[in-house]
C-alpha cells in the first residue's frame, strides 16, 4: 500500500499522538528510539504494529519471502552448561542419557545428501568437553573436501567461546582458525537475553553478553556473516527486549555483518522454567513487528517455522517477517523437545512454496547469504508433474 494512503489511514484510526509521531518517523525512514520501541510494545495495537512492520517489509523486499534448502547436524546434546530454559541438553555428568555422534557419523549424514540440491548444513549442539576446536576443525575440513560448495553455518557463540578458551586462544585467533578450516558463517544461537538482570537468572554459567557480541564482531571482521537471535516470552520485560536489540543494532552499525534477526519463542516443556506461561500468539506477532521496526539496519527478519508452527509462520509474514528458514530435515530436536508446534520439522520445497503462496507472498529460494537460487513465484508444481507424466 502506498505511503500516503497508509499515513492517512493511521491518522484517522490512531488517537494517540505519540504513536502518530512514531509512525511519521517510520514513513520518513528515521530511526526510532528505545522510548519509542517501549511505547510500541505497551500501546501499539496489533493492527497498528502490523501495518508499520509490513510497510517496512514490503519497502525492503516487496512480497518476496525467502527460504533455503538445508539440513541440520547436531553433534551432541551433552553439555557442560545448565541453562534453565533448555529442554534439549543433558549435563555431561549424565551423558549416558544423551547422544554423541562420531565424526564418521556426521560425515555420513553429509554424504546422505549427495546429489540433492542442498545449499547449507547447519551444525549446532551442546557443549561437549571432548568435542574441542581441533575435532571440529577436522570435521569442517572433511566436509569441505567432500562437498566444497556446501555452505557450513555452525556453532553458537557459546560453543565457540568454550572451544577457544579450552584451546587457550583469543577470540580473534580462534575465529581465524575455525574460519580457515571451513566455517562459512555463524548462526545466532546463545544470545538468549543480553541484559544481566535476566541472563544471570536463566543462563549465568555460559558466555556473557560481551563475549557473545565479541565473537560475532570478530567473525564480521573476517568477512563472515552471522545471524542474531533473542529468546523472548519468559521472565523478561519489554525493556529487556529493547536493550537486547539496541546492542545488536549498535554492533550492526559498526560492522554490517548480521544477515538476519530471529526472535525465538520460549517453550516451557521439559525444562526448569516449566512454571512460566508461554507468550500468546498476539504477543509473538508484536515481537516480530517491533523487531522489524526497531532493527532498521538488519536486512532480514526470520520466523523459525518449526518453532511457531506452519500457520503462525504464515501469519508472521504480515508482521515484518520475510524469511521462514529452510526445508530442514527432521533431525533437529532442539525445539521439538521443548514442546514446539512441529514435532518432526521437515517440509519439502513444494510444501514450503505452497505455504508461502497461500498468503499471497512470492516464494524465493536463497542460499545462506541471500543470493537468489530460484524464484518460485510462477512455478506450478502440478503442471510440472503433469508434463513429466506426458513425457
Amino acid at each position: 500500500m502506498k505511503k500516503e494512503i497508509l499515513k492517512s489511514l493511521i491518522s484517522e484510526a490512531v488517537a494517540d499522538k505519540d504513536l502518530k509521531i512514531i509512525a511519521e518517523k517510520i514513513f520518513e525512514k528515521q530511526r526510532i528510539s528505545d522510548e519509542d520501541a517501549l511505547l510500541l510494545f505497551e500501546k501499539g495495537s496489533l493492527s497498528f504494529l502490523g501495518t508499520l512492520a509490513n510497510y517496512i517489509r514490503e519497502d525492503l523486499h516487496g512480497d518476496k519471502t525467502y527460504f533455503n534448502r538445508n539440513f541440520h547436524i547436531e553433534p551432541t546434546n551433552v553439555c557442560v552448561f545448565a541453562c534453565k530454559f533448555c529442554s534439549y541438553s543433558r549435563l555431561y555428568a549424565h551423558r549416558d542419557e544423551g547422544w554423541e555422534l562420531s565424526m564418521q557419523q556426521m560425515l555420513d549424514i553429509v554424504k546422505s545428501y549427495d546429489g540433492k540440491p542442498i545449499t547449507e548444513v547447519h551444525i549446532v549442539g551442546g557443549v561437549h568437553p571432548k568435542m574441542n576446536l581441533e575435532f571440529f576443525c577436522e570435521l569442517l575440513q572433511k566436509i569441505k573436501q567432500h562437498r566444497p560448495e556446501l555452505h557450513i553455518k555452525g556453532f553458537t557463540a557459546v560453543e565457540l567461546d568454550y572451544m577457544f578458551r579450552k584451546a587457550k586462544l583469543s577470540i580473534e585467533e580462534g575465529m581465524k582458525k575455525i574460519h580457515q578450516a571451513g566455517l562459512d558463517s555463524l548462526p545466532g544461537g546463545g544470545a538468549e537475553i543480553f541484559h544481566p538482570e535476566i541472563r544471570e537468572q536463566i543462563c549465568d554459567d555460559k558466555v556473557d553478553t560481551n563475549g557473545w557480541l565479541h565473537i560475532h564482531e570478530a567473525a564480521h571482521n573476517l568477512g563472515m556473516h552471522t545471524n542474531a537471535t533473542m529468546l523472548y516470552g519468559h521472565i523478561e520485560k519489554y525493556r529487556h527486549r529493547i536493550d537486547h536489540m539496541r546492542r545488536l543494532r549498535e554492533l550492526q552499525d559498526r560492522t554490517n555483518g548480521f544477515n538476519t534477526f530471529i526472535p525465538l519463542k520460549f517453550r516451557n516443556r521439559n525444562n526448569d522454567m516449566s512454571d512460566v506461561t508461554e507468550s500468546s500468539i498476539v504477543e509473538d506477532m508484536k515481537m516480530y513487528a517491533v523487531a522489524r521496526i526497531y532493527l532498521d539496519n538488519f536486512p532480514h527478519l526470520k520466523a523459525y517455522w518449526p518453532m511457531l508452527g506452519r500457520q503462525n509462520a504464515q501469519l508472521s509474514l504480515s508482521f515484518g517477517v520475510n524469511d521462514i528458514d529452510g526445508t530442514i530435515d527432521d533431525s533437529t530436536k532442539i525445539y521439538s523437545m521443548a514442546g514446539s508446534e512441529e514435532q518432526n520439522p521437515a517440509m519439502t520445497t513444494e510444501e514450503l512454496v505452497t505455504l508461502i503462496k497461500q498468503v499471497k507472498r512470492s516464494p524465493v529460494e536463497r542460499d545462506t547469504l541471500y543470493n537468489v537460487v530460484k524464484d518460485y513465484s510462477k512455478t506450478d508444481f502440478e503442471k510440472e508433474k503433469f508434463d513429466v507424466l506426458l513425457n
